[in-house]
């Protein structure tokens, strides 16, 4: 069983490894989407990096968006912090990438988060 799932995850390292072949520009925020799962209401949120932002009962804050050099728009991968109100503890801290959502994403009762894009300007 184990070894079957190190085959499944074969192909995802090879594209991750490749992946880290490219140079990264550094962006100066990123577009977030946010889903309420109980409303079915989407947010788009623009965040600069280091900045805070509430959604909800949800405080989101971006550290920072990287994306392949010379092409902000193909991909994306954002740093982010999530608190949910009143727990010491972040519910996520970690990278998300645009292009692949569900390799690290956050995992709430309410809300879904991912990063759309980074900002350069």
């Amino acid at each position: 069983m184990i070894r079957a799932a190190l085959c499944a995850l074969a192909p995802v390292m090879a594209a991750a490894a490749q992946d880290d072949a490219r140079e990264a520009e550094r962006g100066t925020g990123a577009v977030l989407r946010a889903l309420d799962k109980i409303s079915g209401a989407v947010e788009d949120v623009t965040l600069r990096n280091g900045a805070r932002t509430e959604l909800g009962r949800l405080e989101i804050r971006l550290e920072e968006c990287r994306h392949p050099a010379g092409s902000p728009a193909t991909d994306a991968w954002a740093f982010l912090e999530i608190r949910d109100a009143g727990e010491a503890e972040p519910v996520f801290r970690g990278w998300m990438v645009a292009s692949s959502p569900a390799l690290n994403p956050l995992d709430h009762a309410r809300f879904d988060v991912w990063v759309l894009r980074c900002t350069t300007s």
